[in-house]
Formats: structure tokens, C-alpha cells, sequence
């Protein structure tokens, strides 16, 4: 923690050029009044989790939501926010970097210095860790020159992205009370927000005056839910592995011997693996929820490659490019119960080199399958969440291998008659989380940092920030905030399948799957059959930040149909133009039709209530 933060970088012409770069904000934000519209009290997703949450977050459940609006806009009751009293805010990065997070503090910091020049931003230098140590640097101008529009977090670095324990949480009241900041700003992904969603109830509990917010930056695009669209970083990593990707695929097709076996960084779910699948169309892409739904085991997997191999070599097509999100591994039933026992082992203290020994019988006979290289892997101590390194687990290694394996013992057999089999691995991950930015990380970071300024001045505790209409242009973007609890649920878990006991966890935002009843997804499997033998591969080409390309957003984003926020906030309109039109005083008839219409509808939403609740705890 004692590296050169914030020293001025050595900028290339590209990155001068990008630092120049001033990002857009919508016209809510525009101005130095902005009005805050507050509707309905929030609720929890999920019915059945609501006495627990309600019991863990007394204080910040139920919170209404935030809609930020131009100061013209004619809203009854909404309050105006204008000139403030200086305020002095934190910042600190919890989660691991992503493209974009240097444009939350500089959107934030401009937001603070229009409202009041007085106002002080500090950054927490190294992390939680810096955060619990009280260590300190006071954002300015000068400062962010050099870091406006660029990738990394080497402004302020990072560590371990927890504030948890009770020393942890202590550690974090005192540093907010001795450096007498008014306001908490947390970047981070589902675990780092979760972390800020208690924090927040644990300083309003304490009588603490800090209100802690929280921003949705992660690479991992997992941060999905009614009220966050999508997440700062996970735009640039796909259109960076995109480039990869393709050029990959193009290799390929011109050497027409190799396949390439592409393992893409997200943690436990797909989201970076199928956006990446839609923009450069390579062959093939194993994802790890279709794993999952369908229970398929690893040589399930290897069978389906080594099909597809077969087929290709049908039609004398002996290369491809197949798509491995780094998290299937865990969503293999075989394997992640050998892993489950390789981690209870470990926290027992076994030695690494004495856990094949005390292993399961079905267990052990899969560990003694694997090839050395992963059974090493396998062995190194989990994640804090539990979940394996899954960085370090060369899955798409374990599959060449295993397809390799199978397509010499085909051809030795005569039942496959194309070339030999020669596969080329490749993890992409590390090459793309440092990237600078995309214009819309840049404009979309830039904007959650306005808005985070725009929480502390109306007092807000516990809300993330968040933006809908993400699609559109910038112009069209609405800007809100919603209570981290109304994100939240409680994972109901058990040890193994067979066992009816479940263990009810800590209400957490839970990392959100790849949805197969989706847009996305159903264009992906629309399209399957033909990136699978046709080899439409797809150049996106380079980055860009100007000229063709430099707006295109993720197609998992387009495709879908989201703006929960602007629905919520549609509907709030129509029940109010029900309240002004059945007033005491209304005709008979006008009354009756209200009391149908209301008990029809009524109705109709219980049942779909009762439905989606039921789907949900048996899913």
C-alpha cells in the first residue's frame, strides 16, 4: 500500500487523445438543479425471503426508489436538489478492476466541485484494505488528468474486495468517523455491493451519518437484475475479446488445421462467453447454465466437441474456434462435488498431497481420471465465497485433452476419417480487464459517479446507482438509484443432492445466470447450428472510440427488453390517473368499473405471484 498512487502516468497518443475525451451525460443531470422523484417503498424479489431480509436490514428495507430529473420537469412533489453545503465523500475500489472505474471518481468528483467547490473527495488507497487503514489521497484535478478515460485501478489499486468481519466492518465506521466523510462510495461487483448493503444498515444502526453507496463495476456482467441493466467494464472486455476471438477464428480458417480451445474470464457464470459468442460467431460455445440445466457430465461435454469435430470433418472442415466460460467448471455435477470435498478437506487442514486419499470412492475414481496439470489445480485453496481459483483451473486444456483422446481412439477405429486432431488453448481474461476503455464505459461510468453525488445531497443510505434505457443514446438515459436490499435474496442450499436439509444463508446479491429463456440466449440457439458449420466468423476489429463501431453496444444488451425502472415508474402513472379519476364523488358507474377492472387485475397478479414465488423455490 505504499506504491506511487496517483502519480502522473506517461501517456501514448492514443491514451492523450482518450484523456481529452469528455463523456456525455443525459439532461437529467445537466445543470446544477436537479429534481429527485421518489415513488412506491421497495419490496424483496422474492416472497419467501422477505422475514429474513426483513430481519437483517431493519433500518434500509422498504426504501422507496430514485428517479433524477431535469429541473424543468413537471413533477408534483418531487424536491429540487441546487447549491449544498460542502460534503466530504470516500471512494474506494473493492472489486477487481474494470474498464471504466477511473470514470466513476471523475464523475463524482465533478459532480461534487459544480455543486460546491468546498466539497472534498478522498480515495482510499489500496482497497478495503486502505479503507480500514485510514490511508488517503485527496482527488483533484491534477491528479485525474492522467487517469480520465483510462483503463486499470492503478489510481488507487485495490486488495481484497471484503468489508465483512466484525474487526472489518468496525474498522470501516471508524474510518468514516474519524475522516468525517458524509458520504461512502463503494465500486464493486455482487460481492462488494452486498458488503455495502450491510454496511450501510450497520452505520444506520450505529447512528453513523455516513450513507454508504454503492456502483455496478465488474467485467463479469453478472450484476443483473430489475434495476441494474448492465455493468461498467463488461462492454470492453467483450469487444476486446471479441477482437481476440476473431482473429483467432480467422487464423483458423486460413491454417484449416488447428482448433482453438478459448477459456474467457467471468467467474462462475457465461455472460462474457455468450456476449462474445454473438459478436465474433466462432463454432462453438459451451455455457456453463446449459451445463447446468441439463446436468451434463465432463465427458458429455468432450462427446458433444468430438460430434462437432466429426461432423466439420464431414464436410473436410478440420479447424474451429470453441468458447469456454471459466465457470463451467463448477456447473459439471461430477466435478463440482469433487471440488465441494476438496475444499471441506482443506478446511479441515488435510495436506493438499493426502486429500486424494480421504476422498469418496466416486470422487476419488474421477480425481484418479484427470491428468496431472488439473488435478493440481483442483487442489488449490477456494476463493473467500467458496468457489474455486477459477483463473487458475485450465479447463479448456482438460477438454482438448479429453476430445483429443477420444478423436485418436475414433480414428484408430476407422469410425472418423478426417485429419488428425491438433488443438491450440488460450485464456483470455488479464489481456482485457486492463484495456482502456469503451465509449460506453467511459459515458457510463462517468454518469454513475453524477449520480452517486446526486444520493448523498438527498440523503440516501443503502441505494445503488443505476441507469436505464442503456440501449439508447446517452440523451435518453434515465438516471435513478434503487435500494441494494430490493436486490437481494437468501440462497437456500444443501450439502449434497440427496440431503433435505437446507442451511439458510446471509442475504446477499446473488451473481445473476445467463438466462436461457432470454433474447440473448434464443439468438445464440437460432444461430447455432450455422456458426457451428458454416464458419460465419465475425471481425469487430479493434476497440474503437471514434467513426463506425465506436457506439456499438453488447448485443445481450440490445436484444433485450428491459427499462424495469421506466415501467415501474409508467405504472405509478397510471395509478395515479386511476386515484384522480375515482375520487369520493364519482358516478356509480365510473366506481363499479374501477372495482372490477381492479379485481380482475388484482387477481391475475396474485396468481402470477404465487407462481413465479413457487417456480423460484423449486428451481
Amino acid at each position: 500500500m505504499d506504491s506511487d498512487f496517483g502519480i502522473p502516468r506517461e501517456l501514448s497518443p492514443l491514451q492523450q487523445l482518450r484523456s481529452q475525451y469528455q463523456p456525455e451525460l443525459p439532461p437529467c443531470l445537466q445543470g446544477t438543479a436537479v429534481r429527485v422523484e421518489f415513488g412506491d417503498g421497495t419490496t424483496v424479489s422474492e416472497a419467501s425471503d422477505s422475514h429474513i431480509i426483513a430481519r437483517a436490514f431493519p433500518h434500509t428495507l422498504g426504501q422507496p426508489l430514485a428517479h433524477f430529473l431535469r429541473e424543468t420537469a413537471k413533477v408534483p412533489d418531487a424536491q429540487i436538489i441546487t447549491q449544498l453545503p460542502s460534503i466530504r465523500v470516500g471512494i474506494v475500489f473493492c472489486g477487481r478492476q474494470a474498464p471504466g472505474g477511473h470514470n466513476v471518481i471523475w464523475g463524482l468528483y465533478e459532480a461534487l466541485k459544480m455543486h460546491n467547490a468546498k466539497s472534498t473527495l478522498l480515495g482510499f488507497l489500496g482497497g478495503s484494505e486502505g479503507l480500514f487503514a485510514q490511508k488517503t489521497l485527496e482527488i483533484t484535478d491534477d491528479i485525474l488528468q492522467t487517469y480520465k478515460n483510462q483503463g486499470g485501478y492503478d489510481l488507487l489499486g485495490r486488495t481484497k474486495d471484503q468489508i465483512r468481519t466484525t474487526e472489518q466492518v468496525n474498522a470501516a465506521l471508524k474510518a468514516c468517523t474519524d475522516l468525517k466523510l458524509d458520504g461512502l462510495v463503494i465500486i464493486g461487483g455482487v460481492t462488494s455491493n452486498t458488503d455495502a448493503a450491510h454496511l450501510a444498515e450497520f452505520f444506520a444502526e450505529a447512528k453513523c451519518s455516513t450513507k454508504v453507496v454503492g456502483v455496478p463495476v465488474t467485467t463479469n456482467g453478472d450484476l443483473k437484475n430489475q434495476f441494474v441493466e448492465a455493468n461498467v467494464g463488461f462492454d470492453t472486455i467483450c469487444k476486446v475479446n471479441s477482437q481476440l476471438i476473431s482473429n483467432a477464428c480467422t487464423d483458423a480458417l486460413s491454417a484449416e488445421k488447428y482448433y482453438y480451445f478459448i477459456r474467457l474470464m467471468g467467474r462462475k457464470h457465461s455472460h462474457v462467453a455468450l456476449e462474445c459468442t454473438l459478436q465474433s460467431h466462432p463454432n462453438m460455445v459451451i455455457l456453463g447454465e446449459e451445463v447446468a440445466a441439463s446436468k451434463l457430465t465432463i465427458f458429455d461435454i468432450s462427446k458433444q466437441i468430438c460430434d462437432a469435430v466429426q461432423a466439420r470433418a464431414g464436410q473436410d472442415k478440420n479447424h474451429g474456434v470453441i468458447l469456454i466460460p471459466e465457470g463451467i467448471i463448477e456447473s459439471i455435477p461430477e466435478v463440482y462435488a469433487l471440488l465441494k470435498e476438496i475444499h471441506g478437506l482443506l478446511r479441515e487442514g488435510v495436506a493438499a498431497d493426502k486429500i486424494s486419499t480421504q476422498l469418496s470412492p466416486w470422487s476419488s475414481a474421477l480425481f484418479e481420471f484427470l491428468p496431472p496439470f488439473i488435478k493440481k489445480q483442483l487442489l488449490l485453496h477456494p476463493e473467500s465465497d467458496d468457489s474455486a481459483q477459477l483463473s487458475q483451473i485450465e479447463t479448456e486444456k482438460l477438454l482438448a485433452y479429453l476430445v483429443e483422446t477420444e478423436m485418436n481412439k475414433r480414428l484408430k477405429e476407422g469410425t472418423y476419417t478426417g485429419k488428425k486432431f491438433n488443438a491450440i488453448c488460450h485464456f483470455f481474461g488479464y489481456q482485457a480487464r486492463g484495456s482502456l476503455p469503451s465509449k460506453f464505459d467511459c459515458d457510463y461510468a462517468y454518469v454513475l459517479g453524477h449520480i452517486c453525488y446526486h444520493i448523498l445531497a438527498a440523503g440516501l443510505n443503502g441505494y445503488m446507482a443505476t441507469v436505464s434505457n442503456l440501449k439508447s443514446p446517452v440523451n435518453k438515459w434515465k438516471c435513478g438509484a434503487a435500494p441494494i436490499t430490493a436486490m437481494m435474496t437468501v440462497k437456500n442450499w444443501s450439502q449434497n443432492a440427496s440431503s433435505t436439509s437446507t442451511s439458510i444463508g446471509r442475504p446477499a446479491i446473488h451473481p445473476a445466470m445467463v438466462d436461457l429463456k432470454g433474447k440473448a440466449y434464443e439468438l445464440l440457439r437460432q444461430n447455432a447450428d450455422k456458426f457451428l458449420m458454416e464458419d460465419l466468423y465475425r471481425n469487430p476489429g479493434p476497440l474503437q472510440y471514434d467513426g463506425p463501431g465506436a457506439d456499438a453496444k453488447a448485443v445481450s444488451l440490445c436484444v433485450e427488453d428491459q427499462d424495469y425502472m421506466g415501467r415501474i415508474k409508467k405504472l405509478q402513472e397510471y395509478l395515479d390517473q386511476v386515484r384522480t379519476i375515482v375520487k369520493p364523488g364519482c358516478s356509480q358507474d365510473v366506481l363499479k368499473a374501477a372495482l372490477s377492472v381492479m379485481a380482475s387485475v388484482t387477481d391475475v397478479l396474485t396468481t402470477i405471484s404465487s407462481s413465479s414465488n413457487a417456480g423460484q423455490q423449486f428451481a
